[in-house]
């Protein structure tokens, strides 16, 4: 019986998407490839190789120690996190559909890659790689499709991020622009900045549809169109790698720290969701040449049409329809647990402890109601807030779908709409659960939750915990500059 690995290189059609590679390889002059993974924390990893070995690395794929799908980093402990220095190594296998030109060096071209386990391995040879986070988010969907009658997750986000300048040491000295929110001239001011993030992206796939200045110093939100999950992630993912490299190239840093400043907003990642049947896709050139692509077309690919079931299926405009309500009841119920993916780092809880600043710490759910976790945003989608910029987003949309199919499945009731302030509702009596407020407690909801865990399935949650226990403890673990200036001379 074939290995999951020899399925997926022996997948139909494969060995012609692998010579269309080629073609384009040679018809843009591509000389690198960047075969790319996404960690655990959703960082960009992978190997280089010569664009002249495309057709053998697409057959046998590439090897890597397992830890480096959990960044090859060391515990506070000094032992290798995941995996030790025992352990076998990894197989990646291109996906050749993701072929893509880097916008910024047309000699460079990136495509993502499925993992596996080593082909010698004496148990599950050749097998899935459970931490791999796109894989499982492939998989995880899949799995839903079947389920309910290609049912789909569909989703886009808003990825706040702040541009910072870069001090003589290289290091953060402060936001580039004021912190006033929606102010065209801040806005104006960081134009070289974002058009070129705009120009990258769009040659790379991103349909850019909006932007605006938020309310941090040098904090910009720029929006793509929602698509599928796996597509979403995939960008979300590209577009940070592209701030990154316009980064270098104004001497700025892109930060993705979701509170580097106190008593101003945080850079959130909103998750606007909604679950179709049907529809169909299509390209979008997005400025390039429709018949010399910078990549294969697969980059340039939206779904659109079909039946989106979060719709209105009565005379109020904002209630959802039946599929909708079961999965606000689904996600609202399993929001603890969610919580540890979508503030995932300690950093996280800055944001929500500074409340002042709608962050969205209770439990509940509204209509344009931004107080509460989770809001209709406008029939026919949901607006996840609990979520910020360090998100990994193919680990968030995993366990979306997995909040998703337990209400579906057990008709889980939400409960009766927010349209209070819910600060003034528990000011009136109304008992509602707050999130967790520290990674710590964040991680204990989620191991309590045998539904987000199964998001990360085989090795993925015991590599998750690990790691970002260890990062808690690590915190507990420091004295700070507000302990010294707190308690250093406070006695006699």
């Amino acid at each position: 019986m074939a290995t999951d690995l020899e399925g997926f290189v022996e997948q139909p059609g494969r060995s012609d998407l692998v010579k269309q590679v080629r073609e384009k390889i040679d018809e843009l002059g591509i000389e690198y490839l960047y075969l790319q993974f996404v960690s655990i924390t959703g960082r960009i990893c992978g190997k280089g190789i010569p664009a002249d070995h495309w057709e053998s690395v697409a057959e046998k794929g590439f090897q890597l120690v397992y830890g480096a799908t959990v960044n090859l980093f060391l515990n506070r402990h000094g032992e290798y996190m995941g995996y030790g220095p025992e352990s076998m190594e990894l197989v990646g296998i291109p996906e050749p559909e993701t072929f893509m030109q880097l916008a910024w060096d047309t000699r460079v071209a990136r495509i993502w890659c499925t993992l596996f386990r080593n082909r010698e391995e004496r148990e599950d040879a050749g097998s899935f790689l459970t931490s791999d986070c796109r894989g499982n988010l492939r998989r995880i969907h899949d799995q839903f499709k079947q389920d309910h009658g290609g049912l789909h997750l569909r989703h886009g986000t808003e990825p706040e991020m702040m541009w910072l300048k870069k001090g003589e040491d290289g290091k953060p000295n402060g936001g580039f622009s004021n912190p006033y929110c929606y102010h065209i001239d801040q806005f104006e001011s960081l134009r070289p900045v974002y058009m070129k993030v705009i120009e990258y992206s769009r040659k790379m796939g991103l349909d850019i549809i909006q932007g605006d200045h938020e309310d941090a110093p040098g904090q910009l939100e720029l929006n793509f169109t929602y698509d599928d999950a796996l597509r979403t992630a995939d960008r979300l993912t590209t577009y940070r790698q592209i701030c990154a490299q316009v980064a270098r190239e104004f001497n700025l840093i892109a930060c993705f720290m979701s509170k580097p400043f106190m008593n101003v907003s945080a850079s959130g990642c909103h998750h606007n969701i909604s679950l179709w049947n049907g529809g169909e896709d299509s390209v979008k050139s997005l400025g390039n040449d429709p018949a010399k692509l910078p990549g294969m077309a697969e980059n340039f690919m939206y779904r659109s049409g079909g039946e989106n079931t979060f719709m209105p299926d009565t005379d109020d405009p904002q209630m959802p329809g039946k599929v909708g309500l079961q999965v606000v009841g689904g996600i609202v119920k399993h929001l603890g647990a969610l919580t540890a993916i979508g503030c995932s780092t300690v950093n996280s809880y800055r944001r929500l402890w500074d409340t002042g600043f709608w962050a969205p710490i209770f439990a509940d759910w509204g209509y344009q109601n931004r107080t509460t976790g989770l809001r209709i945003s406008a029939p026919g989608r949901f607006e996840y807030r609990a979520v910020d910029s360090m998100v990994n987003p193919h680990l968030m949309a995993g366990a979306i779908i997995k909040a998703a199919d337990d209400g579906i499945k057990n008709n889980i009731d939400p409960g009766e709409p927010e349209s209070r302030n819910i600060y003034q509702a528990m000011e009136a009596g109304k008992e509602v659960r707050r999130l967790p407020m520290t990674l710590g407690d964040a991680l204990t909801a989620l191991g309590e939750d045998e539904v987000i865990q199964s998001a990360m399935p085989g090795e993925m949650y015991r590599l998750f915990d690990e790691y970002k226990r260890d990062e808690w403890e690590r915190f507990l673990h420091t004295t700070t500059d507000w302990d010294m200036e707190t308690y250093i001379d406070c006695l006699p």
